[in-house]
């Protein structure tokens, strides 16, 4: 889907794209590559990491139907859905634990997948890429979140396919491997191009 980012003023309309990260770790290389993301987005462009992954409850439907009643019950999830509805797109940038998706990232899913058929991220191009130290860099994580997001609603770019054998990278920072960066900026091209 091809977009036009001109408003009628001729400016450049600013794409947002919401960053969710599967590590909690400060230092974690796929917080490195979502920041390496933000860095290199084009002009009309904004990626912005969600800090709050790690203090969102575990999904219960009671707490959720609460939040009906109460629609500031819990920060935490009232920050994700916003964010997540205030953005065009998200990028999903995920390690993989034991063969399959971290917590923080199922549970982001839950939460976003409700109300059900109506979530945040319903018709919203999502892409999901990042690295692990397995030889294969995290595929398997990677095909789970697809699947997953997009049975909670999300439009998933099939062909944004980035998982980083964190070996490749001899040592370096992800904004030092000039591959890695080349594969970032286009991946973020290619799912700006799909918001329309």
């Amino acid at each position: 889907m091809a977009t036009n980012n001109r408003r009628e003023d001729g400016a450049v309309a600013q794409i947002k794209v919401l960053a969710l990260v599967g590590s909690l770790r400060v230092a974690s290389l796929n917080r490195k590559i979502a920041e390496l993301a933000a860095d290199v987005a084009p002009d009309g462009v904004t990626v912005t990491v969600f800090e709050g992954l790690g203090e969102l409850p575990f999904y219960n439907e009671e707490i959720d139907d609460a939040m009906n009643a109460d629609a500031t019950a819990l920060p935490p999830v009232v920050a994700l859905r916003e964010a997540a509805a205030g953005a065009d797109a998200a990028l999903v940038v995920t390690p993989e634990y034991n063969g399959s998706i971290p917590a923080v990232v199922k549970n982001a899913i839950d939460w976003l997948s409700r109300p059900f058929g109506n979530g945040a991220l319903k018709d919203k191009p999502l892409a999901v890429i990042g690295g692990a130290f397995g030889r294969y860099g995290g595929v398997w994580a990677h095909d789970e979140t697809r699947k997953s997001f997009g049975i909670a609603g999300a439009r998933i770019v099939e062909s944004i396919k980035l998982s980083v054998p964190f070996g490749s990278l001899d040592g370096k920072a992800p904004a030092e491997d000039a591959e890695l960066v080349a594969n970032v900026r286009d991946a973020l091209g290619k799912l700006t191009a799909e918001v329309g």
